[in-house]
C-alpha cells in the first residue's frame, strides 16, 4: 500500500512539474489549475474513515434506540389517525397485503422486492416507449 501512495506522490510531482513548465513557456500563472491539482493530491492521499461495519455495541444500541423512537412516533401517528378517522382503519386494512410484507421483510427480502419492482418498471417503460 505504501508503494501506491508513493506512486500517487510521484504522479502529483510530475503534474506539478509539467504545470511549472507550461507556466514558464506561456508566461502565465495557472492558479486555478494549480489549485485543482493540489486539491486532488490532498483528496487522493486522505486516510479513509473507519468503516461503518466496525462500530461497537454501544453505538449499535444508540442507533437501535433512535429507530425505536422513530417507530414509536409512527405508531402514535397511525393510532391517532385511526382514532380520528375510521376511513384510515379501512384503508390500512384493505392495503395491508401491500405494505405489511415490506415492513416485516428482512433486508434480503427487501432487496429482492426492490429488484422486482425495478425490473417490472423497466419492462413497463419499454412497453410505453414502443
Amino acid at each position: 500500500m505504501s508503494g501506491e501512495g508513493n506512486s500517487d506522490a510521484q504522479l502529483f510531482q510530475v503534474l506539478s512539474h509539467l504545470l511549472q513548465q507550461v507556466e514558464s513557456l506561456t508566461n502565465q500563472e495557472e492558479v486555478e489549475l494549480r489549485t485543482k491539482i493540489e486539491a486532488l493530491g490532498l483528496e487522493v492521499t486522505k486516510v479513509p474513515k473507519k468503516p461503518a461495519g466496525a462500530i461497537d455495541e454501544l453505538e449499535i444500541a444508540k442507533e437501535l434506540d433512535k429507530l425505536s423512537a422513530k417507530l414509536d412516533h409512527v405508531d402514535e401517528m397511525i393510532t391517532s389517525a385511526i382514532a380520528e378517522d375510521p376511513q384510515v382503519q379501512t384503508l390500512l386494512s384493505s392495503t395491508a397485503d401491500l405494505w405489511m410484507p415490506v415492513i416485516t421483510a428482512t433486508s434480503e427480502e427487501r432487496r429482492k422486492f426492490t429488484a422486482s419492482i425495478e425490473e417490472s418498471s423497466c419492462k413497463t417503460e419499454g412497453k410505453i416507449s414502443d
